[in-house]
């Protein structure tokens, strides 16, 4: 396709209008001939640097904010324009996949990588095409828009054309909304699960985490909105958002039966059997069910599809259920881990033994808050390695130790697996162990090195070692 396609409202010259171009990239290390590359300002480097190394590769054309020097044409389109022209030449290039489909973006501290597999499985098991994209499937949460169009092809062909409606259901991250890789994207409905303490690394305080958040619930992205209520910024945003809102609270709940094999609850009048556990995934369901019943779906036709679908791998996951639990959830922020814990301790444990550590090379101030919740929610506390990266797990974990109760059983043990041994070799009949923080992740990365570790497998192991 010719750039004089692409961009066919840009003032361009013969010559450059008339490139051909098959790709679109902002990593120069994945250029190939013949691709647009995009020079994107970055927080701590400018792709303009890096314009002659994509030309090397194989880029035959540049766009930059600003005059760049390189072998090949370069356009210049303003900062403010940049990203919707990035999005609209990834998306033309990947032939429009977006068109036809019901693109739901769902944001928020926690759950949005239940929800968003919620919204797929539904729609699969009422007959409708579904898929997700975010955190399972993909290497960021959000992918910048050369990948997330690439990605929504791919879908799309997987899709069955005979089907009326298709949904891709999108994990859309603060980062993400901040650094405008869905700048231009357009959604049919956009969804909001809560907001607590995390990545104030980035966002340093939590109402500029907010307002991250919030940029997705303006009428550059959806019409539509279903926000979580019972969060206080939800309910804010609620109130705020100039979107069509229809609002969820655990009150749409009704009659909630919960054990550690699923839950059963009326909602909207009809009964839903869930094999999903744990008092925060009532919360999830809720937002899931109401985003495909607003996308046209029939209230009891979302209700009972609710029994096809899988708990969602690393969340409230039970790996093992003798005389003793065993559940790994992907609980990383406090707001998580204390919802976690809480929903154990309802469904009857005896004693609740937990396993977590934090992630190295991220938000430093969540740790002690983190130590004090599961100290406090926990009878035994084991204090392990998350993914140290490129800090000392030792130093980590004196940060998380530091912020424990007083009188609490606090132990300290850096090797994971160990750490889970000793949890599972003191658990008793009746108790729980929890182990958190990684979740459906199959890795441990410390500094440059990345080593094999699936929480799920450890402890399935262990236990038929016991």
């Amino acid at each position: 396709m010719q750039l004089g396609d692409v961009f066919d409202d840009e003032s361009l010259d013969v010559y450059t209008a008339s490139v051909e171009v098959e790709h679109v990239e902002i990593d120069s290390r994945r250029c190939e001939f013949p691709t647009l590359f995009f020079a994107l300002a970055g927080s701590t480097t400018d792709g303009a640097r890096f314009a002659a190394h994509a030309a090397d590769l194989g880029a035959v054309a540049v766009v930059a904010p600003h005059e760049v020097k390189a072998p090949v044409p370069v356009m210049v389109i303003p900062e403010s324009r940049i990203y919707r022209a990035l999005t609209h030449a990834a998306a033309t290039l990947s032939h429009h996949p977006e068109t036809g489909l019901e693109l739901v973006g769902v944001t928020g501290t926690n759950g949005k990588t239940t929800v968003t597999t919620l919204v797929g499985e539904l729609a699969r098991a009422i007959g409708w095409n579904g898929a997700t994209i975010g955190t399972l499937t993909n290497e960021r949460t959000t992918p910048a828009a050369p990948e997330l169009y690439r990605t929504l092809a791919q879908v799309r062909q997987e899709f069955d054309d005979r089907r009326a409606t298709s949904v891709v259901a999108i994990e859309v991250s603060s980062h993400a909304l901040d650094q405008h890789r869905v700048e231009g994207t357009r959604f049919a409905v956009v969804a909001f699960t809560n907001l607590s303490h995390d990545h104030l690394d980035y966002h340093r305080t939590l109402e500029a985490y907010f307002d991250a958040k919030a940029r997705l619930f303006t009428p550059d992205y959806s019409s539509r909105a279903v926000i979580w209520v019972d969060d206080p910024y939800g309910a804010r945003l609620a109130a705020t958002t100039p979107l069509s809102v229809t609002p969820v609270s655990r009150a749409h709940a009704r009659d909630v039966v919960a054990t550690m094999g699923g839950t059963i609850f009326f909602w909207r009048g009809h009964l839903v059997n869930t094999s999903l556990i744990g008092d925060y995934n009532i919360d999830n369901a809720l937002v899931a069910m109401t985003l495909v019943g607003e996308l046209g779906a029939d209230d009891a036709a979302v209700a009972a599809a609710m029994a096809d679908v899988a708990p969602v791998p690393g969340r409230f996951e039970v790996v093992h259920h003798g005389a003793f639990s065993v559940v790994v959830d992907y609980a990383h922020t406090p707001e998580g881990l204390a919802r976690l814990l809480r929903s154990v301790r309802d469904l009857g444990a005896s004693r609740v033994l937990t396993v977590f550590g934090c992630g190295g090379d991220r938000d430093t101030a969540k740790r002690p808050v983190m130590g004090r919740v599961a100290s406090e929610l926990s009878d035994v506390t084991i204090v392990t390695s998350d993914n140290p990266r490129h800090e000392a797990p030792d130093a980590i974990i004196d940060a998380i130790v530091a912020g424990a109760a007083g009188a609490a059983n606090v132990v300290r043990e850096v090797d994971r697996r160990t750490a889970i041994a000793r949890a599972l070799a003191d658990a008793r009949a009746g108790d729980v162990v929890v182990v958190a923080g990684k979740g459906h992740e199959t890795t441990q990365t410390f500094a440059e090195r990345v080593v094999a570790f699936d929480d799920r497998a450890v402890v399935r192991e262990l236990v038929r070692e016991q």
